[in-house]
C-alpha cells in the first residue's frame, strides 16, 4: 500500500481508502460477515482509511465498520483513521440539514455507533443552502474544541460553497465524484483544492460499478438498489458507457491490468487526488482493487484513455433527494 498526506490535515492515509456505502441496504442485500471480512482484509493488507456516513443505513453501516475493526479501536486507535459524514436526513421533507443542532446529533450518534470517543474526519454529507456554509463551520468548530471530531470536511461542495465555508473556518477536506464518466470536478473544483491544500478523497472511482467490467446490457439491480432507478444504468446511455469500457477492458488487457484496476489507477494519477474510495463485500475484490495502486500510468497511457472515453456519456449518481 503507499500513503500520502491529506491535505492539510497533516493525516498519513492510504492512497485507497474502504468505504461502506454498499453495506447501508442502498446497494441491495449483502452478507453482514464477508462484508466485515473484506474490511478487515482491507486493514490486513495497509489500507488505514476507512469511510463511512451516518446516512447509510442510518447507523447500519458505520456498526458494520467498527464491528469490523473493534480490535483497532479498541486497543490501537491512531492506526485508523475513521472519517464519517453527517448533515441529511433522506426521506424527509428536510434531506439536508446542517444546522447545529441536526450535526451535533449526528456526530453522537455516530460516536455511539462505533462505540469511539472521536471522529479523526468528519465531513458535511451534502451542501445545506438553507444554512450559512459559515455556520455550518463554526458549528462544527465548537465539536472540535469539544474534542468529539478531529478535522473538517465537505462532501459533493462546489468551489463557491467551499469558499463560504472558510469564511470562518477551513475546509480540510472534499469528498466529490469522480471517475472517468463523471468529471465536472475537473473544471472548477480541483484547481480550488490545489490552490488551497484541501485533500481530495474521491468517491465512485468505478462508476457505482460502470467501471467494474462485470456489467452488460442484461444487468438489472435489485429493488432496493438505487440502481434500478438510476439512467446511468439503463437506455442508451448505459449501453454507449458498456461500449466504452469494453474498449477500456482492451486496453487494460494489453498492460495485463484489469478495467478496474485501470479506472482506479487513472484516477489516483490526477493532479489533485489525494485517495480514491472503493468498497468491496468480498476479500476478492478488496484485492483486486488495492492492486490499482501500483499501476503506473505513464502520459502516453493517459492520452490513450482520453480518446477511448471520448465517446463516452457523461452521468451523475444518488443524491438525498433521490436519484437521476
Amino acid at each position: 500500500m503507499k500513503y500520502t498526506r491529506l491535505g492539510r490535515t497533516e493525516l498519513e492515509v492510504s492512497r485507497i481508502a474502504f468505504g461502506t456505502w454498499q453495506v447501508s441496504g442502498e446497494w441491495g442485500s449483502y452478507d453482514v460477515d464477508a462484508a466485515q471480512g473484506a474490511i478487515r482484509h482491507a486493514r490486513e493488507l495497509g489500507v488505514n482509511f476507512f469511510d463511512t456516513a451516518q446516512a447509510y443505513g442510518f447507523g447500519e453501516s458505520e456498526e458494520v465498520l467498527a464491528n469490523a475493526l473493534r480490535h483497532e479501536l479498541d486497543h490501537d486507535r491512531d492506526s485508523v483513521v475513521i472519517a464519517t459524514k453527517g448533515g441529511i436526513n433522506p426521506g424527509t421533507d428536510r434531506p439536508r440539514d446542517s444546522s447545529r443542532e441536526y450535526l451535533r446529533s449526528g456526530v453522537e450518534a455516530s460516536l455511539r455507533a462505533m462505540k469511539i470517543d472521536h471522529i479523526d474526519l468528519y465531513q458535511v454529507h451534502w451542501p445545506d443552502e438553507q444554512t450559512p456554509f459559515a455556520d455550518t463551520a463554526g458549528y462544527l468548530q465548537e465539536l472540535v474544541d469539544e474534542g468529539k471530531i478531529r478535522h473538517v470536511g465537505v462532501s459533493n461542495f462546489d468551489e463557491k460553497q467551499m469558499a463560504a465555508f472558510d469564511l470562518r473556518r477551513p475546509v480540510e477536506t472534499l469528498q466529490p465524484p469522480y471517475h472517468l464518466f463523471r468529471r465536472g470536478i475537473e473544471s472548477d473544483v480541483l484547481p480550488y483544492v490545489r490552490e488551497n491544500d484541501i485533500g481530495t478523497l474521491v468517491y465512485s472511482p468505478l462508476g457505482s460499478g460502470l467501471l467494474t467490467g462485470t456489467m452488460d446490457e442484461s444487468t438489472t439491480f435489485e429493488d432496493s438498489d438505487w440502481r434500478a432507478q438510476a439512467t446511468a444504468f439503463r437506455g442508451e446511455t448505459f449501453r454507449t458507457n458498456l461500449a466504452v469500457v469494453e474498449r477500456l477492458r482492451s486496453f487494460a488487457a494489453d498492460k495485463g491490468i484489469e478495467v478496474s484496476q485501470l479506472a482506479i489507477a487513472w484516477v489516483l494519477a490526477q493532479d489533485g487526488i489525494d485517495t480514491a474510495i472503493v468498497g468491496a463485500r468480498s476479500q476478492r475484490n478488496i484485492e483486486r482493487s488495492l492492486a490499482a495502486v501500483d499501476v503506473e500510468l505513464g502520459r502516453d497511457d493517459l492520452a490513450e484513455i482520453e480518446k477511448i472515453t471520448a465517446d463516452g456519456v457523461e452521468v451523475s449518481g444518488a443524491a438525498p433527494e433521490g436519484v437521476s
